[in-house]
């Protein structure tokens, strides 16, 4: 059997989860929980960490799941922005724990995507979108808190998770956070800024005033030039307009800083997100990380899995 109108052979509408390493292991560092991993080396406990939430993700039910992590910090957009984030003031303890997060989660069987030119945000906005392609997809779950990954929701197929406050965001959530739609957000990031980017958007333009302007006309290139045509209910118009025709061009290019790259190369389709069990070697890392306990229900949970064909 095949799905309708495809020659995808039939099985059961899968959900796919899609984290963003990045986050999660600077949370984890931050994390006075962490201090009290013991068994941890001290240099591996927010990787001990995230390994471990990333098991419990699958215990819990997940089946396709990907992580995406920024290898380096820098990426193309520093090239476009002198003052695009960097890896400046990093604690090393914390950059120094990227490499063995993504190789131990490689072990436990997860797909790693470790980004070099571009961003891990841009993974997840690319593996969102080879996802909601698949008609074998019922949802995909984009796991992070940032607001940029806003731009990717779609309806209820592609929702934004904050795994810390366990809030779903849908893409009416999108509307009621920001005031835009999400295919708005990159063009309300140019107007607002984005500090944790390092871009500070247009002076005078706030999250109200852009949420207003941008509900209206959506996109930069449809906002009227002169304040008097504008049709919205706020004060100050004069001098927004004024700004944004002055500084068009750096709005531009904030808008470039704040799209995610949905092209970026991850080379992985759905069914290589289907997670089968650990590798070999992560038993070894388990040993590491001061939890072996993790290869054992590591295995279990394999094995439970495959005795039911999931």
């Amino acid at each position: 059997m095949v799905v309708r109108g495809t020659n995808l052979p039939y099985r059961a509408l899968v959900i796919v989860h899609l984290v963003d390493g990045t986050y999660e292991l600077f949370r984890y560092f931050l994390s006075p929980a962490a201090a009290f991993e013991r068994t941890a080396p001290e240099e591996l406990r927010a990787v001990r960490g995230v390994v471990t939430s990333m098991l419990g993700m699958l215990e819990g039910g997940a089946t396709h799941l990907g992580v995406a992590t920024d290898h380096v910090i820098e990426s193309f957009r520093n090239g476009l922005w002198p003052g695009y984030k960097t890896g400046e003031g990093i604690d090393p303890a914390l950059l120094a724990q990227f490499e063995p997060l993504e190789d131990a989660l490689r072990a436990l069987g997860v797909v790693v995507w470790a980004m070099v030119e571009f961003e891990a945000d841009d993974a997840l906005a690319a593996a969102a979108a080879v996802a909601a392609a698949d008609l074998r997809v019922e949802q995909v779950i984009v796991c992070t808190p940032d607001k940029d990954l806003a731009q990717c929701v779609r309806d209820d197929r592609v929702v934004q998770l904050d795994r810390r406050t366990r809030e779903v965001r849908n893409e009416s959530g999108v509307r009621q956070k920001f005031g835009v739609s999400p295919a708005s957000i990159p063009d309300w990031l140019a107007l607002v800024g984005d500090s944790a980017d390092g871009f500070p958007g247009l002076p005078g333009w706030g999250a109200k005033s852009a949420a207003t302007v941008l509900a209206r006309y959506q996109r930069l290139e449809q906002i009227p030039r002169r304040a008097e045509q504008w049709d919205v209910p706020m004060r100050g118009t004069t001098r927004l307009a004024t700004t944004l025709v002055e500084q068009w061009e750096r709005a531009l290019l904030f808008r470039r800083l704040a799209t995610l790259r949905a092209d970026a190369p991850i080379g992985a389709a759905v069914d290589a997100l289907h997670w089968t069990g650990p590798r070999g070697e992560f038993a070894e890392w388990a040993k590491r990380l001061g939890a072996p306990m993790l290869q054992e229900r590591a295995v279990k949970l394999a094995a439970e899995r495959a005795a039911v064909g999931r």
